[in-house]
């Protein structure tokens, strides 16, 4: 779940086949793909490595009928990556699989969370748990 705590909510990995999943990582990583047009900058902006990223983006490309992401290589200020069609509509067809995952699960998450110790729980701005 992008929005507010990552390790609070749902998390989705969605196994394809046996060798293709799809998790919050690559999500993540194909997301900052297509904001930054850099394999090496969606890295950097997820505090991954240029090598995991781009094993990262070669498994995904590997494991679909056409690649997700296009790079072009060139250097210093003349590279660049974008997704493909197809790599937009697998992120955002996982994105909208997180959603309704999310959705479906928020009152029982809601429930669980109250049975949690206190001191597990994230404090709020106003130096309460949240």
């Amino acid at each position: 779940m992008k929005a507010g705590n990552p390790a609070l909510g749902v998390r989705i990995r969605l196994v394809l086949a046996p060798e293709i999943a799809i998790g919050p990582g690559k999500a993540d990583l194909l997301e900052a793909i297509a904001e930054t047009g850099s394999i090496a900058a969606a890295g950097r902006k997820l505090g991954m490595s240029y090598k995991r990223a781009w094993h990262l983006v070669e498994s995904l490309n590997r494991g679909f009928a056409e690649p997700l992401v296009l790079a072009s290589r060139g250097g210093s200020g003349h590279g660049g990556a974008a997704l493909t069609r197809l790599g937009a509509e697998v992120l955002e067809a996982y994105r909208r699989i997180e959603r309704a995952s999310a959705a479906a699960a928020g009152d029982d998450l809601a429930r669980l969370r109250e049975r949690l110790a206190p001191s597990v729980l994230p404090i709020g701005p106003d130096g309460h748990n949240a």
